[in-house]
């Protein structure tokens, strides 16, 4: 430390003498053409003539006010710059150190000099609100590692208990099956959660790009809820559709097909055996609205707010059936294509999630079917 702050104090010293040569050069020229302006005006106008001496005195004088000037101007500009220059540049300095030691809570006190508009305060708010962003960020990072370990422990411990549980010489044939369903229940599980992660993490760092074609939305539609025949059929589920026909749009089918495949899993997931899913399409002026309306449990206007964050689950009694991610990706999706979405609930009556995307010109439309 010792011989870094020699170094620090050998660079101040030259920097001080370097200001000291350049006031000084700076001095020297304005008061030489001063003084040459006036004493060629003294002998052309008043006739005065001066002699050596005379003149080699007021060298001297002159030689010597340019020092005391050049000295005067440096201490000036040396106090001027310890008070407005190092210590804003210090106190940036400080709060920059923070923020690379992790501390996100760190934040720089303006200084509100004369020149704030145009000098460091105008800095100190941009390095405030960075460090703002970066602190929501880091939470959020913060809080996703920890959901994220989470919903892996809650599977993996279901699987490894069931098949310690498996170990067992005197369980039924019956029982067997049944903890082997359960571990290809979680594992299927784990392995959902893993992928939405990873189409999430590229979602949001745009390693996707979405591959624009015209298409068919009521035919995408048809096709992504006969996926889920096999559940409905089980859970004596009521389906009713209203689709409107040749409703195309210009968007990535692949990527959309996420968002209706999530949309119509908890639709199905959280509406109770002998309830209704109804599906419609309709055209809304150059836009086509989605919806999808379940008989479920519902939603609370305070879920509703944060429905659409990572790892939310309003209704816990449903947890064990997602992660969390489902709708979050939705969200991601419709935000990429250029769409909007919203969801309108009421608890116990179930909830309606209505997608709004931009559709084809007609006559490009027609010209395409």
């Amino acid at each position: 430390m010792s011989r870094e702050n020699a170094i620090r104090n050998g660079k101040r010293i030259l920097a001080a003498l370097r200001h000291y040569v350049v006031f000084f050069l700076l001095i020297a020229f304005v008061i030489s053409c001063c003084m040459l302006l006036f004493l060629h005006t003294m002998q052309t106008s008043v006739g005065i003539t001066f002699t050596e001496k005379g003149i080699r005195t007021a060298a001297i004088l002159t030689m010597g006010n340019v020092l005391f000037l050049s000295f005067l101007c440096t201490v000036i500009d040396a106090v001027r710059r310890r008070f407005f220059v190092e210590r804003p540049v210090r106190r940036i300095v400080e709060g920059a150190g923070k923020i690379m030691r992790g501390d996100f809570s760190a934040r720089i006190e303006p200084f509100h000099s004369i020149n704030s508009d145009a000098g460091f305060d105008v800095i100190i708010d941009y390095f405030n609100r960075m460090a703002e962003e970066l602190s929501g960020v880091e939470t959020l990072r913060t809080d996703f590692i920890a959901n994220v370990s989470h919903e892996l422990k809650t599977p993996l411990a279901v699987m490894q208990n069931y098949g310690t549980m498996l170990q067992s010489p005197d369980l039924t044939e019956e029982q067997r099956m049944e903890y082997a369903r359960a571990i290809t229940e979680q594992s299927r599980r784990l392995a959902d959660l893993i992928t939405n992660i990873l189409k999430l993490n590229r979602l949001e760092n745009q390693q996707i790009y979405p591959a624009v074609k015209r298409y068919d939305l009521g035919e995408q539609l048809a096709e992504c809820l006969l996926q889920f025949e096999d559940t409905w059929e089980k859970k004596n589920i009521d389906i009713k559709t209203d689709i409107e026909e040749e409703v195309f749009i210009e968007s990535d089918g692949e990527l959309l097909s996420l968002v209706w495949n999530n949309l119509f899993s908890n639709a199905f997931k959280f509406t109770e055996p002998g309830g209704t899913v109804s599906v419609s399409l309709m055209t809304q002026g150059e836009l086509a609205a989605v919806r999808v309306t379940d008989t479920g449990c519902g939603i609370s206007p305070e879920t509703g707010r944060h429905i659409f964050e990572k790892f939310y689950q309003g209704d816990t009694s449903h947890a064990t059936q997602g992660n969390g991610l489902g709708l979050a990706l939705v969200k991601r999706v419709v935000d990429i294509v250029g769409g909007d979405i919203s969801v309108e609930s009421e608890v116990g009556q179930g909830s309606t999630f209505t997608v709004k995307i931009r559709r084809a010109a007609d006559g490009d439309s027609q010209k395409n079917h």
